[in-house]
């Protein structure tokens, strides 16, 4: 359920320049941040509960028309699914864009083949976001398939419990 949280516009501006400089987004500095006290487990736990956060931001933004928000919110709820999943398996974190799509391999190995192409909407995502050159039908194609990487995670995630 998104939560709307009032900051003075420097610090606003100061976080957009810290995640601009660490390949985040807002969303995911702010993770990043609330949950580095956390033990690898829960910090996986945290993130698929805002992976999860976000698909339902990114679905409202694509109800609204706002289509790259909406994508905006798919990249971030994928990129905190996969890692998740390095927290969870490996107690690892991923700090970049790199090691994200080097991650994704292992995520891969474990859920499947169909990673590489919801992998593939994923960065559609992140383009979209910047370019703005996505349809309506790209955002809703990536939604269902990074709905199924979050779920995938998600289940291994409880299930190392």
């Amino acid at each position: 359920m998104p939560v709307t949280l009032t900051l003075p516009r420097t610090v606003v501006e100061l976080a957009k320049r810290e995640a601009e400089k660490l390949g985040l987004t807002l969303d995911e500095l702010f993770v990043e941040i609330v949950t580095r006290s956390l033990d690898p487990v829960d910090r996986a736990k945290k993130y698929v509960e805002a992976s999860k956060d976000l698909l339902e931001q990114a679905k409202k933004e694509l109800v609204e028309g706002n289509l790259r928000q909406a994508a905006e919110k798919l990249w971030g709820a994928a990129a905190l699914a996969i890692k998740a999943h390095a927290y969870r398996k490996e107690g690892k974190r991923l700090s970049s864009h790199r090691e994200l799509w080097e991650y994704k391999g292992r995520v891969v190995e474990d859920l499947g083949e169909w990673v590489r192409d919801a992998w593939a909407h994923v960065n559609n995502m992140h383009t979209c976001f910047y370019e703005g050159w996505c349809t309506r039908e790209d955002v809703e194609t990536a939604l269902q398939q990074i709905e199924r990487l979050v779920r995938g995670v998600e289940a291994r995630v409880k299930n190392r419990e």
